[in-house]
């Protein structure tokens, strides 16, 4: 339940792609309207600004889009997830692309 787009900088969205599931699935059917059609539109804008080299020039825009199956905790678990996916591993400082200090 996620995409990920590398790019120079990691856009997080979160979108309920899926309906709330029955009890102890997270997930039901999908929902076109309101979920795939909003994920459709940020890959759209996604593509029109990284494919512009006057928008964000030497720039690219990336990333990581997660469903929230249309449960505010589902969501705030994924939203979780995504800032954790960012961070250094535990114990370490992480690194900058260009080697300066974070």
């Amino acid at each position: 339940h996620a995409i990920r787009l590398e790019g120079d900088l990691t856009l997080g969205g979160l979108f309920p792609v899926h309906a709330r599931g029955p009890a102890g699935v997270p997930c039901g059917p999908v929902k076109k309207e309101k979920g795939i059609h909003r994920l459709e539109a940020m890959l759209y804008a996604l593509d029109r600004v990284n494919g512009d080299p006057r928008v964000l020039p030497n720039l690219t825009l990336g990333a990581r889009i997660l469903d929230t199956c249309s449960r505010d905790t589902y969501a705030l678990e994924q939203a979780l997830s995504f800032v954790r996916s960012l961070l250094p591993p535990e114990g370490g400082e992480g690194s900058c692309p260009d080697g300066s200090a974070p």
